[in-house]
């Protein structure tokens, strides 16, 4: 099959658009890279000023088994300082009277 000279002129009529094709091809490529980039740039930025969510770790170092009686002990420990204050006899030379609503009011009247 041999080439007409009527396929020569078709062709360099039409060489500066597939010139043109050829070019953008080649920066629709980089183009494309250039825009993925910006995205996952962005992306980064987003999560490094958002507040990340806490993943779940299950039984692990959060859970502290001897808080709770620390609270325990403590409350365990004021009741019996009050059982003790409760039971102290009454002492003669020393007359203490104790009004339960003394510290409960605030007169802001000035």
């Amino acid at each position: 099959m041999a080439v007409q000279p009527i396929d020569l002129q078709t062709v360099f009529t039409q060489v500066d658009k597939i010139g043109k094709e050829q070019a953008s091809l080649r920066e629709g490529t980089s183009l494309h890279q250039a825009i993925v980039g910006e995205q996952a740039q962005r992306k980064l930025a987003e999560q490094i000023k958002s507040v990340n969510e806490v993943q779940n770790m299950g039984q692990g170092i959060e859970t502290v088994k001897d808080r709770g009686s620390r609270h325990e002990k403590k409350e365990n420990a004021a009741q019996e300082h009050d059982k003790k204050e409760k039971a102290k006899p009454y002492q003669a030379g020393k007359a203490v009277f104790k009004d339960p609503a003394l510290g409960k009011n605030v007169d802001f009247s000035g």
